[in-house]
């Protein structure tokens, strides 16, 4: 069965409201961007804040970071200090998890990302990111993998330690409760 794609009337308010209130309050991630614009854009895009929901929901504190003048788009990441808790211990994607012959985490990252409704960030997504502020010190989180790493069977992930940003490798297979990933959304 698969999940409605629409919030409730009430939701949409509250989810508006703890939006507006972030936005407010980090003005920094987004200068130049109105509000106003940004909420008359997700009262179009249903389907988008149902997705912008299960960023919330499970713990990203999805925030604008940027606007897309070619596209016309409001771009939203997870902006929580550590990589959403209701999105970690999960391998790299369901190759790796068909792999795993024992001890299978519940899910892998590419397809609870798929899910959602979202994408995984890219290294520079990541890179710009953690321009905004300082993200994953204690966590890390997995990132949209080069083909070429992938068909070796790794995959990447980033993380912040010691004031400056770090990408490594890890097998794909791989996970641990300190890593999830974070989400960006185009609305």
């Amino acid at each position: 069965m698969s999940k409605p794609n629409k919030l409730p009337a009430e939701r949409s308010e509250e989810l508006l409201e703890i939006l507006r209130k972030r936005f407010e309050k980090n003005m920094n991630r987004h200068e130049g961007i109105s509000w106003v614009d940004v909420q008359a854009k997700l009262e179009k895009a249903v389907s988008k804040l149902y997705s912008i929901n299960e960023m919330e929901e499970t713990g990203g504190e999805p925030d604008v970071i940027g606007y897309d003048t070619k596209t016309n788009e409001y771009i939203f990441c997870d902006c929580s200090a550590e990589t959403p808790k209701g999105r970690r211990s999960l391998c790299y994607d369901d190759e790796a998890l068909a792999s795993r012959k024992e001890h299978k985490p519940k899910n892998s990252a590419i397809n609870l990302a798929k899910e959602i409704g979202i994408n995984l960030l890219t290294e520079d997504e990541y890179f710009q990111l953690q321009q905004l502020g300082s993200f994953d010190n204690k966590t890390s989180s997995w990132l949209k993998t080069p083909e070429s790493v992938r068909k070796q069977g790794g995959a990447i992930f980033g993380d912040k330690r010691f004031g400056r940003v770090f990408i490594y490798h890890n097998g794909a297979e791989s996970y641990y409760g300190v890593r999830g990933f974070r989400g960006l959304l185009r609305v």
